[in-house]
């Protein structure tokens, strides 16, 4: 497996690991004072009692976060639009985030198709791998000819690299623009005001300090969505808490992983290489259930969707791959089925006929392994006539 494809199986835990890294560096600004009018709390004033306001480049961080912004009011926006236009701001994340995979598709796509199609010659791979055992040079130029031979180009880290850079914004928008009693500022753009949010003038803190009066009412179907849901211990740090949306969340990880694998077939049974890429497509989705207590819900809701849609991408092109059997189990709708737009196998270029007259193919022209069956039969062929002249 190459390492982009290696990416890819990691992405769910890169992508919340760089979140967790990354969310105080990339959050906009909400800038060293209290808006006008705005009375300072009895306590330390938090984040959502100050006005949201785009950051500033004036430190590495402010810079970080105002290469961020841009994106930030992106996402703010639309989504706020379609809480106005839904009235749930559920359902507002949801369209939000289909709207998100739908622009996407291009990219998504040429990286599964590139995926299958990888898969779809990794018997040759492992042909020219058992070839030159023991050869790692010789193995990575037979392998990228077979590539150029083919055109199969690997799986960038381009969609997985992506993926994560879209969570840190995210994570702003539901952590800190539901959360703010006034992110007005984030819907003017040019001096151009989107929408009138008619935030409230001066936020209100609660007894333990919380802002009472989010401009945006992030609360939908009994859950806030600007804040970690937790349903077992309490949110606010690691491994303290378990969420149900992240439950949710890696058990769609899991089913993704496993559909982006290869069928499984006997060739494979004994590899190595491929029981352990199992164990981690197995594995690593759950890591997200460790920052269910810190992540705010809309953040894992977006997720979920995010990967059904994926899901759904993959059933299409790649069929149910490697999701079955389970447990030695295989349900019969899975057995013999064909995805909607299947990948053809790459395959060798024709060599065309030459006319008469006509200049010789160019040995640069064959393949790797042509070129090695040539060599492999020109050696047997020197040996077997050395061993007649001995006899002679």
């Amino acid at each position: 497996m190459t390492l982009p494809t290696r990416l890819a199986r990691f992405a769910p835990a890169l992508a919340i690991a760089l979140v967790v890294l990354l969310v105080a560096a990339c959050a906009p600004d909400a800038g060293p004072s209290l808006a006008p009018g705005v009375t300072a709390a009895p306590t330390e004033t938090p984040p959502a009692g100050i006005a949201l306001v785009p950051a500033q480049p004036d430190n590495p961080l402010g810079l970080l976060s105002w290469l961020f912004t841009p994106i930030f009011q992106v996402f703010f926006i639309t989504l706020t639009l379609l809480d106005r236009a839904t009235g749930n701001i559920a359902v507002a994340i949801v369209l939000m985030t289909i709207l998100i995979k739908i622009v996407l598709i291009p990219l998504f796509r040429r990286q599964i198709v590139s995926t299958r199609r990888m898969q779809l010659i990794g018997p040759e791979v492992k042909e020219i791998q058992r070839r030159f055992k023991g050869d790692r040079m010789k193995i990575q130029q037979a392998t990228a000819s077979l590539y150029k031979e083919r055109g199969v180009s690997p799986a960038g880290c381009l969609p997985v690299f992506l993926q994560m850079l879209l969570l840190i914004p995210l994570y702003s928008v539901f952590s800190q623009g539901l959360q703010n009693f006034n992110p007005q500022a984030m819907l003017d753009v040019f001096g151009f005001r989107i929408l009138d949010l008619g935030c409230d003038a001066a936020p209100v803190f609660g007894p333990l300090g919380h802002v009472l009066n989010p401009c945006l009412d992030a609360v939908a179907f009994g859950v806030d969505w600007g804040v970690p849901e937790v349903f077992i211990g309490t949110a606010g740090s690691l491994f303290s808490g378990l969420s149900i949306l992240a439950v949710i969340s890696s058990i769609t990880q899991l089913v993704a992983s496993r559909m982006m694998m290869p069928a499984p077939n006997a060739a494979t049974a004994d590899d190595q290489n491929v029981k352990m890429q199992r164990q981690m497509a197995i594995f690593l989705p759950f890591i997200s259930l460790i920052y269910g207590s810190i992540l705010p819900a809309g953040l894992f809701l977006y997720w979920i969707v995010s990967t059904v849609f994926s899901i759904g991408q993959q059933y299409l092109i790649m069929g149910w791959g490697g999701m079955f059997p389970i447990f030695g189990w295989t349900p019969g709708f899975a057995v013999g089925h064909e995805p909607r737009f299947p990948v053809a196998a790459p395959t060798a270029p024709t060599t065309p006929t030459r006319a008469a007259g006509a200049p010789a193919r160019s040995t640069t022209e064959r393949s790797s392994l042509d070129r090695s069956a040539s060599a492999a039969a020109t050696v047997r062929q020197r040996g077997r006539q050395g061993r007649r002249g001995r006899r002679r």
